[in-house]
């Protein structure tokens, strides 16, 4: 009786098949909209691939694990999936992008309420950013 109650329906196991099939569909849109973050500059990869990991988690563990082992960006992706940790090189990187970004909004915008939204959201990530702590292993960085 309690195994026919513990094995899931019907019902149940398309549902789950639906979530699988969008967590898989959402990781391999991360990793292109990743792989156009490395040509484009504008564009940044890193948050795309931890999107990617995340969504590979739930669905596919292999490509999740092919992520975190690449040679270029494994790395940086181990570090904030086991410690949460972002490279100190990388914060300034990243602080230093979102200071030019927020530049060229203020120099070519008319008014100061755009620069301001934008600013106050940068303001917020850069907080964000430079609060985690940095890696306990030296991640090599792209």
């Amino acid at each position: 009786m309690e195994a026919e109650n513990s094995r899931p329906d019907a019902e149940t196991r398309r549902i789950r098949r639906r979530w699988h099939l969008v967590y898989v569909g959402l990781g391999y849109t991360f990793v292109a909209i990743g792989a156009v973050g490395v040509v484009l500059p504008v564009l940044p990869t890193t948050p795309f691939l931890l999107l990617a990991v995340w969504a590979f988690m739930r669905s596919n563990p292999e490509a999740a694990a092919k992520l975190l082992n690449h040679s270029r960006f494994g790395p940086l992706l181990r570090a904030w999936h086991e410690e949460g940790a972002i490279p100190t090189r990388a914060k300034i990187m990243s602080i230093t992008l979102m200071f030019g970004a927020w530049l060229i909004v203020l120099w070519r915008s008319n008014g100061m309420l755009l620069p301001a939204i934008v600013g106050t959201i940068l303001v917020g990530t850069g907080t964000y950013i430079l609060t985690r702590p940095a890696p306990k292993k030296k991640p090599a960085l792209p």
